[in-house]
């Protein structure tokens, strides 16, 4: 899950700082989520897939298929 978000992240040239600002939070707490050193908040997961227009299963590595059903 945590390379994903990462993966995601670098696939849209955004920088840890512009998706802490996205997500209302430090770049400092989402590098944690990011490097697994804090669980992902659901409010948090819910806001990445739909930023990223993905899933959740997705980002949590329940699917491979990156594209919304």
């Amino acid at each position: 899950m945590y390379k994903r978000i990462r993966d995601l992240r670098e696939d849209a040239d955004l920088s840890q700082q512009q998706m802490g600002t996205v997500l209302h939070c430090s770049q400092q707490v989402y590098s944690n989520y990011e490097l697994g050193q804090r669980d992902i908040p659901t409010s948090i997961l819910i806001a990445l897939a739909d930023y990223y227009d993905t899933s959740t299963d997705y980002i949590l590595g329940r699917t491979d298929n990156i594209n919304r059903i």
